[in-house]
C-alpha cells in the first residue's frame, strides 16, 4: 500500500485495516473511529500476565484486567442488547448487578489473562457484527431496541458516539496503568495488536 492509500485508509494505521478514512461518509468516519480506539486499547493491555493485569497506580484501584472486563460488557451491552435486542450471554446474564454493579471491575483479578482476552474478543465481534446489522437494517437513524428511559429514543448513532467516548476515557486510563507497569508508551499501535481481532480490510 502507498503512503498515500495507506493515510486514506486509516492516517496512522500502518497496514490500512483501522481507523477513520480521510474524506469517508458518516458510517465510515464513526465506525472507523471506534476501530481505532479498539486497536490502541488492544496494545495498551496486551500480552501481559495476571501481575501486569492486576496492577494499580497511585489512588485508583483500576486495574488493565478490569478495563478489559468492563469494556467487554460495554460492548455486548450497547451494541448487541441497547441496539438489537439481543441478549447479552454468560458471562453477564449471571450477575446479581444490583448487589455487585462493579462486578467486571472487581471480578477481573481471579481470571485468566487469557480468558479475559478472550471475553473481551469475543464481545468485540458480537458488537461489530450487530452494528452491522443495525446499519444495513436503518442505518445510523435507527432507533434503538432498548432504552433505559422511556421517554427517550436514542438512534444509532448516539450509542456509537457514546462507546467511542467510553473507549477514549478508558484508553487513557490504560495509557497510564500500561506505562507504570513496562514502560509502554505511545499513540498509536505499531502494527495490528495480537489481542485485536481485525476488521474487515478497506481497500
Amino acid at each position: 500500500m502507498s503512503d498515500q492509500a495507506q493515510d486514506a485508509a486509516g492516517g496512522t494505521d500502518p497496514g490500512g485495516w483501522w481507523g477513520p478514512p480521510v474524506a469517508g461518509d458518516e458510517v465510515a468516519s464513526l465506525v472507523g473511529s471506534l476501530e481505532r480506539q479498539r486497536a490502541t486499547f488492544a496494545w495498551k493491555v496486551g500480552g501481559l500476565d495476571r501481575g501486569g493485569l492486576s496492577a494499580t497506580l497511585g489512588p485508583s484501584a483500576i486495574t488493565l484486567g478490569g478495563l478489559v472486563k468492563h469494556l467487554a460488557f460495554v460492548e455486548v451491552f450497547h451494541l448487541c442488547t441497547r441496539v438489537n435486542g439481543r441478549r447479552p450471554g454468560d458471562p453477564w446474564e449471571g450477575v446479581d448487578w444490583d448487589a455487585t454493579p462493579d462486578w467486571p471491575w472487581t471480578s477481573a483479578a481471579a481470571d485468566d489473562p487469557e480468558d479475559l482476552y478472550a471475553l473481551w474478543r469475543d464481545a468485540v465481534l458480537r458488537a461489530r457484527a450487530s452494528l452491522a446489522d443495525a446499519i444495513a437494517d436503518g442505518g445510523l437513524d435507527r432507533p434503538i431496541a432498548w432504552s433505559d428511559d422511556p421517554g427517550a429514543h436514542p438512534t444509532v448513532r448516539r450509542v456509537l458516539v457514546d462507546l467511542i467516548e467510553e473507549y477514549a476515557r478508558h484508553t487513557g486510563h490504560a495509557d497510564l496503568v500500561r506505562e507504570s507497569v513496562d514502560g509502554l508508551v505511545g499513540e498509536d499501535p505499531p502494527g495490528a495488536p495480537a489481542l485485536y481481532p481485525l476488521p474487515e480490510r478497506r481497500d
